[in-house]
């Protein structure tokens, strides 16, 4: 933050040479962050529509479908609301309460091209919107319904 690409929506990812590239690129920025769950390809200044989850072994996770690679991702259902902390690789300073749906349901292309379709509920649920949003120029501040709910971060892990 602020870098624009953040709060633009992205355009979607369509070159098969472009999607290896920007996803080789967002594993490796995951795995040099300790504790990400998830980042999207705005993140890294690639204003397209991809983004990688893995909530794997996260306390928080309810459900798990593993390394997710997103392409082209769109929420078809969301269900239920909870406010929950998040936090963002973007915004590193800062945490906040945020509302959103307890289950969802999305589809996209994995980095093969092949359909995907992943239900999700909980903390897994939640990350998914978080990224999706990324994709959509939404931070998970525009998210904030008070700024009561912002908190300053303690703890980088």
């Amino acid at each position: 933050m602020p870098h624009p690409a953040l709060k633009r929506v992205a355009a979607p990812a369509q070159d098969a040479g472009d999607v290896e590239r920007v996803v080789a690129d967002l594993l490796d920025t995951m795995a040099a962050a300790p504790r990400c769950v998830g980042i999207a390809a705005p993140q890294i200044g690639e204003e397209v529509r991809i983004c990688t989850v893995d909530v794997t072994d996260h306390p928080k996770a309810t459900s798990c479908a593993g390394l997710l690679v997103l392409v082209n991702p769109v929420i078809v259902e969301a269900s239920g609301a909870v406010i929950g902390r998040e936090g963002c690789l973007s915004i590193p300073n800062f945490t906040a309460d945020v509302r959103r749906a307890v289950k969802v349901v999305v589809e996209a292309s994995g980095r093969d091209g092949a359909q995907l379709r992943v239900e999700a509920d909980g903390f897994e649920a939640r990350c998914l919107q978080h990224e999706v949003d990324h994709l959509d120029g939404i931070l998970f501040l525009d998210r904030v319904e008070s700024p009561t709910q912002v908190f300053r971060r303690k703890s980088y892990g």
